[in-house]
């Protein structure tokens, strides 16, 4: 079997509270074939200080201003070496030290160009407050409000290549719109693993105000008439609905 070399994008911006403990959980896997990519819009606190920390295990790491989240992952893709990439953000933390040997497997074993599976939402002094379980993808689950957690998504290079990286016409909605072309589009074959890749902490742009809000389903919206969702008005009802259980 093929084992693929991952390459890790991480891409920060003033994250000294959480960059150093994103960085450890990568550089502990016990994984070989890592290719470790760090890209930060010019942090103007200790991010970099602390990045440079742990520069012999990290491949590449670059500095300077961008056009935001989306833009700086497009920076990672374009520089990554990798056969399969995967992005790690600098508030989030891998579950386990075997979580890329698992990954690599699963491409290994199964005729797939995605892999992905859940991911816990954590909180400060409460642990666990969010259990996002995916489940495996079949066709037109997209139509129904179903995504996978983008945190846990890892992807063959050679897709972006074909189908495009991050569009930043979409906003906080440009992973959604990413993931939904590629599977839901473009059909590109997919394999859930089941167990939980990431612990994030809980918050995000997307969330922090009504108007946040408010542009996040107006860009969700956009993203489904785009990729040819069926009904986007049903689709974005159940969006929401299709994570209640997560809380349980």
């Amino acid at each position: 079997m093929h084992y693929p070399k991952i390459s890790v994008i991480t891409v920060c911006y003033n994250a000294q509270s959480t960059i150093e403990q994103c960085i450890r959980s990568v550089v502990s896997q016990d994984y070989q074939d890592i290719e470790y990519i760090i890209i930060d819009g010019a942090s103007t606190d200790n991010t970099v200080s602390i990045i440079e920390k742990y520069i012999k295990d990290i491949r590449l790491f670059v500095s300077a201003p961008d056009n935001g989240i989306y833009d700086a992952m497009n920076k990672g893709i374009a520089l990554a070496r990798g056969d399969v990439i995967g992005i790690l953000n600098a508030d989030d933390v891998f579950a386990g030290n075997h979580i890329l040997s698992d990954i690599a497997q699963a491409f290994a074993g199964n005729a797939v160009d995605i892999v992905y599976g859940d991911l816990d939402y954590i909180k400060p002094g409460k642990g666990i407050v969010r259990k996002w379980r995916a489940g495996q993808y079949k066709k037109g689950m997209f139509n129904r409000g179903w995504m996978p957690p983008h945190p846990t998504f890892y992807c063959k290079r050679q897709v972006f290549a074909r189908f495009g990286n991050y569009s930043l016409e979409f906003g906080t909605a440009a992973d959604y719109e990413l993931m939904l072309r590629f599977m839901h589009l473009r059909q590109v074959p997919s394999f859930y693993l089941q167990q939980v890749f990431v612990k994030m902490m809980v918050g995000g742009v997307s969330n922090k105000n009504i108007i946040n809000r408010i542009n996040s389903l107006f860009f969700d919206l956009k993203a489904m008439y785009r990729n040819e969702i069926i009904f986007p008005p049903i689709a974005l009802l159940f969006k929401p609905l299709v994570k209640i259980v997560q809380y349980f």
